[in-house]
């Protein structure tokens, strides 16, 4: 049977909302909600959110409205709380919601700061489907809670990716040291530099990478630090600012095709010459220098 979530009828906020998609996200996809402030229709309810003046998880009520209650949690804090504590959401996942959404709510509703405006935000746009809904609430915040899963669904397929993305740069850095190569080789676009730092990258032999782009194949030089402007080499000189058959005449790869001005990219037709490409840059450039 599905469960039945209980919160205040009339006006919805954003966190409200987002308890109601983290509990359809994480415990029940199916769970019906009834808004209400009448104590014996939240009685029914196997969660009550934001309403009803009790924080207890071990019942499953969650307000934060109380004089009683000294956290800094709102509803949609509560709930991810109680739902780490469960087994439902794993604790470092549960962290990035905090960082990406989740605390940033909380501190919103609880009045410890305010949205920036003309800045749109998750409270932002909550708040904007409240203006729409008129006297139809309830419709409305059906609405919201699905623009909301779409939302936490979106973090978590971002930090399934990011931790994928992460083994596989792992996994590239340690074949680059085994076999001697001083470019990381991926097999598809990933974003490497935050994984690739947090895995000593700034002291790793690498300094170039190679992955396939669309149609093409991709040399990057690597940066000496995350966020840094500097890299630890530079494609040759004589590549800067060329495409075409100007850059495969100026480096003597067929099929060369591009290289930007500022010579941290370039791109091939093939992976064949992307490492011939490679074989110029290893030879000849320096961390400081020209190829």
């Amino acid at each position: 049977m599905a469960l039945l979530l209980g919160t205040h009828s009339g006006s919805f906020h954003a966190d409200d909302v987002l308890a109601a998609a983290l509990i359809r996200v994480f415990l029940d996809a199916d769970a019906e909600v009834v808004r209400s402030r009448d104590p014996e229709v939240l009685a029914k309810a196997d969660i009550v959110y934001d309403v009803g003046h009790v924080f207890d998880p071990e019942t499953r009520r969650f307000d934060h409205h109380q004089r009683e209650y000294e956290g800094n949690r709102s509803s949609a804090g509560m709930v991810l709380d109680h739902l780490e504590a469960e087994g439902h959401v794993p604790a470092d996942l549960a962290a990035r919601f905090r960082e990406e959404l989740v605390d940033y709510v909380d501190a919103v509703d609880v009045g410890a700061r305010q949205p920036e405006h003309g800045v749109p935000c998750f409270s932002m746009m909550v708040g904007v489907l409240t203006e729409r809904a008129g006297d139809d609430f309830d419709r409305w915040y059906e609405r919201a809670v699905t623009f909301a899963i779409d939302v936490v669904e979106g973090i978590r397929a971002g930090f399934d990716r990011a931790n994928a993305d992460a083994a596989a740069v792992r996994d590239a850095m340690a074949a680059a040291e085994t076999q001697g190569r001083r470019a990381l080789h991926l097999d598809r676009y990933l974003k490497w530099k935050p994984a690739y730092f947090a895995a000593g990258g700034a002291e790793h032999p690498t300094d170039l990478v190679l992955f396939p782009g669309r149609g093409d194949w991709r040399l990057v030089t690597i940066p000496v630090a995350e966020g840094s402007r500097e890299d630890k080499v530079k494609l040759p000189e004589r590549w800067a600012g060329l495409e075409g058959e100007a850059l495969e005449a100026a480096s003597g790869i067929a099929g060369a095709r591009f290289c930007h001005r500022n010579r941290f990219i370039a791109a091939f037709d093939t992976e064949a010459a992307a490492l011939e490409g490679i074989a110029q840059v290893t030879d000849r450039a320096t961390p400081s220098g020209d190829g």
